[in-house]
């Protein structure tokens, strides 16, 4: 299982990189701690707000998370790491807009 973790107020969170089976997550699963997490898309949602710096906006990245394949949204995010952006959130939406009409296209 290869993962990057990151933390979210008091809260720890794991970013599954690869496909696991189902009875794994669910072992790793303790509800005490991951009680309003229960879903790997909102976990990536609060990934993609905390790296963005724009936790305001928590609920809108969990919704791309889910409706939006996440290749889009790993490339959007990587432009967005390499730029020096003030607004890295506003960055990534137009970033994102532009992806998504190239692959319609």
């Amino acid at each position: 299982m290869h993962g990057k973790k990151f933390s979210f107020t008091n809260l720890t969170f794991d970013i599954i990189i690869s496909m696991q089976k189902i009875g794994t997550i669910l072992k790793s699963f303790d509800p005490t701690r991951d009680k309003y997490i229960s879903r790997e898309f909102q976990s990536y949602g609060i990934y993609l707000s905390e790296e963005l710096g724009d936790y305001k906006h928590k609920s809108l990245y969990i919704k791309l998370a889910k409706t939006i394949h996440r290749s889009i949204l790993e490339k959007a995010l990587s432009y967005v790491k390499d730029s020096d952006a003030r607004n890295k959130g506003a960055l990534f939406m137009w970033k994102l807009k532009q992806l998504r009409s190239e692959k319609k296209s």
